[in-house]
């Protein structure tokens, strides 16, 4: 009995040092440098501010951070991280988080307001997910008009055309891209995304990584090689 017990406890220990190797390397994994050389993160909205010079060693040559969202609602955090990347070596981008419910003018209005035109800014990206707080659904031409008047208004602003950072359902209801002439933003954790009508020129890879000098989970991206 006692060398059944023995063969169980070393046969749990053995599956818990596995399931601990693997989760460390779930949360530690990027796609490859050499195959893409550009790599960075994206913040959420209520993200905190992290400490940019440590993330910048551990690899984030980047960051986009969320501006603004619908018409009326502005990251608490973003002036402060707008400010302090440059002093840490990384490059900066604006994301608007895009309202289905809300008049284009008005969000492209509200995210010029808060974000400053600068020489050295990544291009904008307006993410287009659907939300828990905005049930509407336009018909496609009513959403593709909106989408242009909002894209004339903040590209007119920042003087580069934006990045569509679109989820995969409101492509495949809306097939955006097959429409709008921008590059795109795609997700597919772990997994090399293909849903846009164009290749990507970003891809968020995962949404789990744990770097050093930001707390908890981060949202890692790379640049299309």
């Amino acid at each position: 009995m006692a060398k059944v017990w023995h063969v169980l406890v070393g046969g749990l220990a053995t599956a818990g040092a596995l399931g601990i190797g693997g989760w460390h390397y779930v949360t530690h994994w990027a796609p490859s440098v050499g195959r893409y050389p550009l790599q960075g993160i994206d913040l959420d909205e209520d993200a905190a501010v992290p400490e940019w010079p440590t993330v910048r060693a551990h690899g984030a040559d980047f960051a986009y951070l969320v501006a603004t969202s619908g018409k009326d609602r502005r990251a608490p955090n973003f002036e402060a991280n707008w400010q302090a990347l440059p002093d840490a070596g990384m490059r900066r981008g604006a994301v608007h988080l895009y309202s289905l419910c809300q008049p284009a003018k008005d969000q492209a209005n509200a995210f010029n307001t808060v974000v400053p035109r600068t020489g050295d800014a990544l291009p904008a990206a307006v993410d287009l997910s659907f939300r828990d707080d905005c049930a509407a659904r336009p018909d496609r031409p009513a959403l593709l008009a909106e989408l242009r008047r909002f894209l004339t208004i903040v590209e007119a602003h920042t003087g580069k055309p934006a990045l569509l950072r679109i989820a995969k359902p409101v492509e495949r209801r809306y097939t955006v891209t097959a429409a709008l002439a921008r590059p795109v933003w795609l997700t597919g954790y772990f997994l090399v995304p293909g849903y846009a009508a164009h290749p990507w020129q970003m891809w968020r890879a995962t949404d789990i990584r744990r770097v050093d000098g930001i707390e908890g989970p981060v949202n890692w991206d790379v640049v299309a090689p």
